[in-house]
């Protein structure tokens, strides 16, 4: 929710910058309460990676997530779709 946006975030950053690998992998499949902050923070983590040279996987998207992500027209970018 957009209340723990910010401290999701930062946390996924410091994975990122803590992850030497070639492709950052998220796990989404735990989500059950969210909003569109969530593609907010998978949006800015998709950025960071890609600016660190590295490309980003979500797995697990809730339906109503990848719903949100289509109507927003930012699926193609998350899920390559």
């Amino acid at each position: 929710m957009h209340a723990q946006a910010s401290a999701c975030l930062q946390t996924l950053l410091r994975g990122l910058d803590n992850d030497a690998g070639t492709e950052v992998v998220v796990d989404a499949a735990a989500l059950q309460r969210f909003d569109s902050s969530a593609l907010a923070v998978l949006l800015e983590l998709r950025r960071q990676c890609l600016a660190a040279g590295k490309g980003l996987r979500v797995s697990g998207l809730p339906a109503r997530l990848r719903d949100l992500a289509g109507l927003y027209g930012v699926g193609e970018l998350l899920l390559g779709t």
